[in-house]
């Protein structure tokens, strides 16, 4: 049996059996973003499934702290509301008190900067040390383009802490020089400020959450048949609605791949996200050998969500095909120890972007598989993997990265020895109940409501 410290590091032993089913905690892309529209709708929004993880927190918190007010309906003891009523500003926000928190969220300022752009007072976005050293200018450039006032203050050029100021945004017509659901989300926020059409052109496709989002608080958005040019209309403005966040299948990624690998293991996760643009880890696992059963409801009203049932098998290497990697870059990390689980060589190339997340995730990733006893080859933008190697214990450090710690706990199950991954508490910023999760795998245990997370209402 395996056993789980939650304070500040997973110990992990190898397991024999997994028959798993359970529901992952909200999207943390889509409540990102519900918290930020509902804020500025015109009425009261009830949103439900929000996860209530540290970076997800502090974007609610970023609106409160701007006027948006919030009564918690049902909460996470110890993490924050799972579902809500927010009274929306219809576009107009307060000026904040404080300096803004955005913790380890590069999703939450990046998105903020362009929702603050339009606002008529001045704002500051500042995060943690990780934070701090993440890319700014991406988004700094187009909206300066349409007139917004950022500077970037931190000590690295191009990064936070940012000071928005008040400026006459003006629509574009803006090219992404690289494939970013983040830089065009900013770009189409600020447009709602603006007189007349922006438009955004993709290189590749990347994550429509927003799109979708606008639409679901009826917004209209103009997408050409190719979905890579994206037009909004100025000035309108959100209408409240009830939204209910799927699970993510971001989080949903550990437990597929944990099934996928072992042959004989069988996975059903409920209430999962599906857009399409997200499930690229499914399709590549499927390339891998494994089973995948995709079962969408009915009933969808903006995001599509449904069922996924996941059966192992013996693995095989393949390559990640370079248009896949905008929609599977957070999923590198765990897809990696799929491959060193698997027969033969996968290639994971085209993924830079890895180098500038929470940590350079190339570097993690290949540093952790290595300690494992894989065989890994880095390249600037990725890496290559020879599988079939047994696995060995290890201890291993989540350099402060929630997706390098959950992927190595993964690992760790498969692995020949215990492992001990230390700094979880990182996990907090997008699974929080990860560690619930992973205790119970532990143990083996197959009745769903060893899963179940206990959320409840908010006590008086």
């Amino acid at each position: 049996m395996s056993a789980v410290d939650t304070m500040s590091h997973f110990e992990v032993k190898p397991i024999r059996t997994f028959d798993v089913a359970l529901e992952v905690p909200g999207d943390k892309s889509m409540s990102h973003r519900a918290a930020m529209i509902a804020g500025l709708a015109s009425g009261t929004s009830k949103i439900t499934g929000f996860l209530p993880s540290e970076d997800c927190v502090n974007t609610l918190g970023a609106m409160q702290a701007c006027g948006v007010e919030c009564q918690v309906l049902e909460e996470l003891p110890e993490f924050g509301p799972v579902a809500m009523e927010i009274e929306g500003r219809s576009m107009k926000l307060s000026p904040s008190l404080r300096p803004i928190d955005c913790g380890n969220s590069g999703t939450g300022m990046r998105l903020l900067a362009g929702l603050f752009a339009g606002q008529d007072f001045s704002t500051e976005l500042f995060g943690d040390a990780s934070l701090s050293g993440r890319p700014m200018g991406r988004i700094i450039r187009p909206l300066g383009e349409m007139g917004a006032r950022i500077e970037a203050l931190g000590a690295k050029e191009g990064c936070a802490p940012l000071k928005i100021s008040p400026g006459e945004l003006e629509p574009i017509s803006y090219v992404l020089p690289m494939a970013s659901a983040q830089v065009k989300s900013a770009v189409l926020l600020a447009g709602l400020f603006c007189q007349g059409v922006t438009e955004v052109v993709q290189p590749a496709l990347t994550r429509d959450h927003t799109e979708r989002m606008f639409e679901a608080f009826g917004v209209k958005v103009g997408t050409d048949e190719t979905g890579l040019r994206i037009t909004l209309e100025g000035g309108q403005v959100p209408k409240a609605r009830e939204f209910h966040v799927p699970g993510d299948i971001s989080s949903a990624a550990f437990w597929v791949v944990a099934a996928a690998a072992r042959p004989g293991a069988k996975l059903v996760i409920r209430r999962v996200g599906l857009n399409p643009t997200r499930t690229a880890i499914l399709d590549a696992i499927e390339r891998m050998g494994a089973t995948v059963i995709r079962r969408p409801a009915a009933d969808i009203q903006g995001e599509p969500y449904g069922e996924i049932e996941v059966h192992g098998a013996h693995l095989k290497g393949t390559d990640l095909l370079p248009e896949e990697i905008p929609n599977l870059i957070d999923e590198i990390p765990v897809l990696a120890v799929a491959a060193a689980l698997a027969e033969g060589t996968t290639r994971i190339r085209h993924a830079r972007e890895l180098r500038v997340k929470e940590t350079d995730r190339v570097a993690t990733t290949v540093t952790n598989l290595r300690a494992m006893g894989a065989q890994v080859e880095e390249f600037d933008d990725g890496m290559e993997i020879v599988g079939g190697r047994p696995l060995k214990g290890a201890e291993m450090d989540s350099f402060g990265d929630h997706r390098i710690a959950m992927a190595f706990a993964i690992a760790g199950l498969f692995a020949d020895g215990p492992s001990r991954i230390l700094n979880t508490e990182c996990v907090r910023t997008s699974y929080p109940g990860f560690d619930h999760h992973l205790a119970a795998v532990c143990r083996e245990a197959t009745e769903e409501t060893d899963y179940q997370l206990p959320t409840r209402a908010p006590q008086a």
